[in-house]
C-alpha cells in the first residue's frame, strides 16, 4: 500500500532553506593503534568531536592550543603516550570537558590552579613529572576521582576543606614527596571510598576526623612515618575492605583492630613498632622516629567526632570548624 503524498508547503516569501549540517565526526578512538608524531593543530577543524581517545600510541610533543575551540568534546584521553612540556593549560578552555586522562607521560611543572575549578569530574594526572605543591584550591574541585599518584608533588596536602565538592569518591595522592600531617578536615570527604596517601613522608598521630569517612573501603597510609597508636576509630569504619598500614612508626593497636581479620577487612600492618607483633622493625629503628625536628602529635579521641554529613546542604559544605595540630620538637 503506497503511502499518500505530502501536501505540499505553501510558498512564503520569507521562507529560508533548513541548512543542512554537514558530514562530521562525533568521536575518535584510536587506542592501541602504534602512532605515533605529533598533534596537529588542525585537529580542531573536527569541531563535532565529543571523544577524543588516543591512549596507548606513541604521540609526542606539545597539546596543541586549538584543542580550546572544541566546544562539544567531553572525554579528552592521551595517556600512555610520550608527549612533555608544561600542563596543557589549552584542554582547561575546552568548555564541557568533563574527563581529562593525561596518565603515563613525561608532562612536568607545576599545576595550575584553574584545573580544581571546571567542571571536570576526573582528573588523571598520575605517572608523570609534575611538582611543586597541590594547589589550595584542590577541594573545590567537583571532580569524583582525582589522581595525583606517582609524581613528584611536594608539601602538605591543602587544608582548607571550606568548599568539598559533594562527590570525591577517590583520592589518590600515592608516591610523591608530600609531607607533614595529615589535617583533620580529611573527615569532610565523607563520601571518599578510595584514599591513598602510601609512599609519601607524612607524620605524626592520624586524625580522629578519619572516622567520619563512612563510605571508604581501600585506606592506604604505608609506607610513612605515621606514629602512636593506630586509632580504634580507623578500624571501626564499617565499610572497609581493605586497610593498609605498614612500614610505619605504629606502636600498637587494640581489640577492635583484631577483629577486622573477623569481618574479612585485609589489614596489613607489618613493618612498625608494635610489641609482640611478627614482622615488626628491629628495635634499634623504633627508638626515634624520623623525619626532621618536627611531629604532629593530637590527643586521641575517646568516641567518633561530629561529622559533617548531617549538616550537608545542597552542594557545597559548611567551613569546618579546624584545630591546627600542635607541633612538638621530636624527642631525643
Amino acid at each position: 500500500m503506497e503511502e499518500a503524498p505530502l501536501p505540499p508547503q505553501p510558498a512564503h516569501k520569507h521562507h529560508q532553506p533548513v541548512p543542512q549540517i554537514p558530514p562530521a565526526a562525533w568521536s575518535i578512538d584510536l587506542n592501541h593503534a602504534n602512532l605515533k608524531g605529533s598533534l596537529v593543530k588542525e585537529l580542531s577543524f573536527l569541531a563535532y568531536l565529543s571523544i577524543i581517545h588516543l591512549n596507548s600510541n606513541r604521540f609526542s610533543g606539545t597539546i596543541p592550543d586549538s584543542l580550546r575551540e572544541l566546544q562539544y568534546l567531553t572525554e579528552l584521553d592521551l595517556s600512555n603516550n610520550q608527549f612533555s612540556g608544561p600542563f596543557p593549560t589549552s584542554t582547561l578552555r575546552i568548555p564541557n570537558l568533563i574527563y581529562l586522562d593525561l596518565r603515563f607521560n613525561s608532562f612536568s611543572g607545576e599545576v595550575p590552579d584553574e584545573l580544581f575549578v571546571g567542571g571536570l569530574d576526573g582528573i588523571f594526572l598520575n605517572n608523570n613529572q609534575f611538582e611543586g605543591q597541590i594547589p589550595m584550591i584542590l577541594w573545590n574541585s567537583p571532580a569524583s576521582v582525582i589522581t595525583l599518584a606517582n609524581n613528584k608533588f611536594s608539601g602538605s596536602i591543602p587544608a582548607n576543606f571550606g568548599h568539598v565538592g559533594p562527590g570525591i569518591r577517590e583520592v589518590l595522592f600515592l608516591n610523591n614527596e608530600l609531607t607533614g600531617c595529615v589535617p583533620e578536615g580529611i573527615g569532610f570527604l565523607s563520601d571518599v571510598e578510595v584514599l591513598d596517601l602510601s609512599f609519601n613522608s607524612f607524620t605524626g598521630h592520624l586524625p580522629s576526623s578519619l572516622s567520619c569517612l563512612s563510605d571508604i573501603e581501600v585506606l592506604n597510609i604505608a609506607h610513612n612515618q605515621f606514629s602512636g597508636e593506630l586509632p580504634d576509630l580507623v578500624c571501626d569504619l564499617k565499610s572497609l575492605l581493605n586497610l593498609t598500614v605498614s612500614y610505619n612508626f605504629f606502636s600498637g593497636f587494640s581489640q577492635d583492630c583484631d577483629k577486622l581479620f573477623f569481618r574479612n577487612v585485609g589489614f596489613d600492618f607489618s613493618g612498625n613498632c608494635i610489641p609482640g607483633r611478627d614482622m615488626q622493625r628491629p628495635p634499634p629503628e623504633c627508638m626515634g622516629i624520623p623525619g626532621g625536628g618536627l611531629s604532629c602529635l593530637r590527643i586521641p579521641a575517646a568516641k567518633a567526632v561530629a561529622c559533617s554529613r548531617a549538616m550537608v546542604q545542597g552542594s557545597r559544605m559548611p567551613a569546618m570548624p579546624y584545630t591546627s595540630p600542635t607541633s612538638f620538637p621530636s624527642l631525643p
